[in-house]
């Protein structure tokens, strides 16, 4: 039913300066619109709808990823905008906070202005 529309991706905020700066500065994503209900964001093609709230309640699994080319750039892209790697309790993780998949992909993860919690995702070569 679905398969030819388009996907909207959402999150909440309860800190919506905070979260704009973040998406589009921080993230780099362009903003579309911005209402007294959301911030709207193009991201890779898909609309990512931030909706302000009173109070977030993070989920306690990842809430949204991206497909990054160069993991380690990227974790020293968002390092230089004070942004740390999550860490996880029982959970091989290096120095910079990446996890390896079984398949050889690489995994991080890490937190927005409402603590959603975020990943980056660099696939083994040849795999998707």
């Amino acid at each position: 039913m679905f398969r030819q529309s388009r996907l909207v991706a959402f999150l909440a905020t309860s800190h919506p300066k905070e979260a704009r700066a973040f998406y589009q500065t921080v993230l780099g994503l362009q903003l579309i619109d911005e209402s007294d209900f959301a911030l709207a964001f193009i991201a890779g093609g898909t609309t990512l709808r931030i909706q302000k709230v009173r109070a977030v309640q993070p989920f306690p699994y990842t809430a949204l990823g991206w497909e990054v080319s160069n993991i380690s750039e990227t974790l020293q892209a968002l390092a230089s905008h004070g942004v740390a790697p999550e860490r996880f309790e029982g959970l091989e993780q290096n120095e910079r906070g990446v996890w390896k998949t079984p398949d050889g992909g690489q995994v991080a993860w890490f937190r927005d202005p409402d603590f959603n919690l975020l990943s980056i995702t660099q696939h083994k070569p040849g795999a998707a």
